[in-house]
């Protein structure tokens, strides 16, 4: 009976192999762009680029463990639910009011260590913020978010 139960494990982890989600391989620097709506400066874009945009963009870099089955669902499952709470690829698409929000909780989610996910930097170690590359994060968002402000002041004085 034991060696029935192995087996059936084995074969069930063969089969499932063959069930692979689709793989989040788009552009990242697309018209809806977060660098179509506010600036950049090139160390955040790195740092985006380290540590955020595999799960928050439309391309993520995938490791190599990504295609063994049930590792696949569950990376799928953290690109889909990061891309639904901030897609950076997609930033221009969401509201004013949205996207001020999005760039509080960037600084709030940075600052509290929320953000990149311990699971994401255990196997990615160059995602891993220091205090000065944190601080640089969140006061960007924060600035950017006034910069939205300005902006959209500036368009409905127009």
């Amino acid at each position: 009976m034991k060696n029935r139960i192995i087996i059936t494990l084995v074969l069930a982890l063969i089969v499932i192999q063959a069930i692979k989600p689709e793989k989040n391989e788009g552009e990242i620097y697309t018209d809806s762009h977060i660098a179509k709506v506010v600036s950049v400066p090139l160390e955040v874009k790195e740092l985006l680029e380290t540590a955020c945009y595999d799960c928050h963009s439309n391309h993520t870099t995938y490791p190599w463990y990504s295609n063994i089955q049930p590792l696949a669902w569950w990376l799928d499952n953290h690109v889909q639910e990061g891309k639904d709470e901030l897609n950076f690829s997609a930033f221009k698409e969401y509201s004013l009011k949205s996207q001020k929000h999005k760039l509080d909780e960037i600084a709030e989610m940075v600052r509290e260590k929320e953000m990149p996910l311990f699971s994401y930097t255990f196997a990615h170690s160059s995602a891993r913020l220091n205090p000065d590359e944190i601080e640089l994060l969140a006061m960007w968002a924060l600035h950017s978010k006034d910069e939205l402000v300005l902006v959209a002041d500036t368009v409905q004085q127009q």
